[in-house]
Order: C-alpha cells, then structure tokens, then sequence
C-alpha cells in the first residue's frame, strides 16, 4: 500500500521506476477527500 498527497499517478510510477523499483501497475483503491456518492462503506443513521 502507498499513500500518497499530491500526486497523480503517472508521477508517482516515475518516481518508484526512478528509486529502481519494478512498477508493474497502478491501480487507485480509494481517494481520499473525493465526493463518495456511495454509502456502502458508510454506515447507516437510524433515528
């Protein structure tokens, strides 16, 4: 897992290949501060 601020992804697989490391794909999980329009992962208010 990497975290990262800032960064878009074609920058960060330069800078891993740059540090010497293998970089065979990239793939954004989760985005955080992003408008999540789903709830799945949020649970639900009951009054």
């Amino acid at each position: 897992m990497l975290k990262v601020e800032d960064a878009k992804l074609p920058d960060v697989q330069k800078a891993l290949k740059g540090a010497g490391v293998k970089v065979i794909s990239i793939v954004e999980l989760y985005k955080e501060g992003a408008p999540d329009n789903k709830s799945e992962n949020k649970p639900e208010e009951t009054a």
